[in-house]
């Protein structure tokens, strides 16, 4: 059965997967093997969150990260994207979660908060010209887009500045209406310059505004807001309130946001699909409650830098869950959306998709998510077990006796063979995830993740051998007394 004719049975026409390429950003071959499995599992669209994974050019060239995707590698995504039936949507943050821009020097000056380089500063003309070249540069890669999503969620600081302040002061205004009016601004930029293109919005920022200044600001007859939240209970009754208000307000359309990875832990390393999987089926039924036929879809976020259960993520926090570890949990979620749930027959054809035999075994095809998962279950684990509860570890080479080096010869005997034993095996298996992850990522995400995840483990390790030698080392008798 086509994606078209199983779409008929789902709430949502349109299922984006969210690519958060601010973080371990996948190479252009790794693209080429996941979208057909995208297209296959029910997906029809993409949200692409490039950050500074774009090549900008010109005084904009400061953005780029070391990686980024050249020109000609975009132009083959969006060739893959559309070989595989997947539409794509390009994400601009132009308010908020602008730390990979405003973190330059030469761009400092334009926060709303000096210290600060989370949100822009909406008093400087400079701002909307600086967004207004972003958006121009993404728009001539992405000519014929349907859709471009502008971001402007969780905009913190705002009204902080000093610019805003003295603003704030002045009669009738409010930090609603400063948070509106660029809003505004930024999508009377996108539609005079692309006429075709419908801003796409988060819509935390719109949350509290009233019914009536929300109408009367002119922004629900401009963009189309982003429902998101990530949580494993929805409350489900208050999103079709909400999406009822944004329908009075003028909105004509809507859309929604779950998570199938990332959004439970700046630090996770392995994607809990159950609580993934709770989050997108809650949103089928706020489908069900909210106005008829004003969902446009639905965007599955999979978020690569993670801030906090209930915030979206930071430009520098640590790496969450890796792409190719969410895919089971992607799966998942996609099929429970386009069958209205998650039976056995659904769960049957994710096992089928991902050639394993049962979702609930970790025997996964995958080199990376099969490797990173036994990293995740066993490697802490097991260098916890040898020196916090081993008997000789915890009895005879404490603490006390690895500074001082005391130990007596004979255990020695017992504790050096587990511990060298121990580090073979991890060393081995880390170079297998290693030589995996450099087939997938660039050599910094590499990097990063392994001296993240791995290396403070494979420390501990290193460090008792280390202390080991030392303390069985022939010394005078007198450097030997306690």
């Amino acid at each position: 059965m086509k994606n078209s004719e199983m779409s008929r049975s789902s709430p949502f026409k349109m299922r984006l997967v969210h690519l958060d390429l601010k973080g371990a950003p996948p190479k252009v071959s790794y693209l080429s093997e996941v979208f057909p499995l995208f297209h296959a599992l029910g997906a029809n669209g993409l949200l692409l969150e490039y950050e500074d994974m774009f090549p900008y050019e010109g005084h904009l060239r400061l953005l780029r990260a070391k990686h980024a995707y050249s020109p000609p590698e975009i132009k083959e995504i969006l060739h893959l994207a559309t070989v595989n039936e997947l539409e794509v949507i390009p994400l601009v943050q132009t308010f908020g979660h602008m730390e990979f821009v405003l973190k330059h020097e030469a761009l400092a000056h334009l926060r709303e908060v000096a210290l600060f380089p989370n949100t822009l500063n909406p008093h400087e003309a400079e701002s909307l010209a600086l967004v207004g070249a972003m958006i121009s540069q993404v728009m001539e890669l992405h000519p014929g887009a349907r859709w471009l999503h502008v971001g402007c969620d969780e905009v913190y600081y705002l009204g902080e500045g000093e610019a805003s302040r003295r603003w704030l002061q002045q009669e009738h205004n409010t930090k609603a209406r400063l948070c509106l009016s660029h809003i505004k601004a930024v999508a009377c930029h996108v539609l005079a310059r692309h006429p075709a293109t419908r801003p796409l919005v988060w819509d935390d920022m719109l949350r509290a505004i009233p019914e009536d200044q929300l109408s009367a600001s002119g922004v629900p007859q401009l963009v189309e807001p982003v429902l998101w939240d990530y949580g494993a209970d929805l409350d489900i009754h208050g999103k079709a309130l909400l999406m009822e208000k944004y329908r009075k307000c003028g909105f004509l359309r809507l859309w929604a946001a779950s998570a199938f990875k990332g959004a439970t832990g700046a630090s996770q390393a392995l994607t809990p699909i159950e609580h993934h999987l709770r989050n997108n089926v809650q949103w089928l039924q706020v489908a069900a409650r909210g106005p008829a036929d004003m969902l446009q879809g639905i965007v599955l976020t999979g978020w690569q830098r993670d801030f906090a259960p209930f915030e979206k993520y930071d430009h520098f926090s640590v790496l969450c869950e890796l792409l190719p570890v969410g895919i089971p949990s992607l799966a998942v979620c996609l099929q429970s959306l386009l069958h209205g749930g998650f039976a056995e027959d659904v769960k049957a054809k994710v096992e089928n998709f991902l050639g394993i035999s049962n979702l609930e075994i970790t025997d996964f095809t995958s080199d990376i998510l099969a490797l990173v998962t036994h990293v995740g279950l066993h490697l802490r684990s097991s260098v916890d077990t040898l020196l916090e509860r081993d008997r000789y570890v915890t009895g005879w080479f404490s603490p006390y006796h690895r500074r001082r080096k005391l130990i007596h010869p004979v255990m020695v005997q017992h504790i050096q063979p587990q511990a060298l034993s121990l580090l073979a095996r991890w060393s081995t298996l880390v170079q297998e995830l290693e030589a995996a992850l450099h087939r997938v990522f660039y050599p910094d995400t590499v990097e990063e993740w392994l001296e993240e995840n791995v290396q403070p483990s494979l420390r501990r390790l290193q460090g008792l051998l280390q202390d080991l030698r030392e303390a069985a080392s022939p010394r005078p008798l007198a450097a030997q007394d306690p």
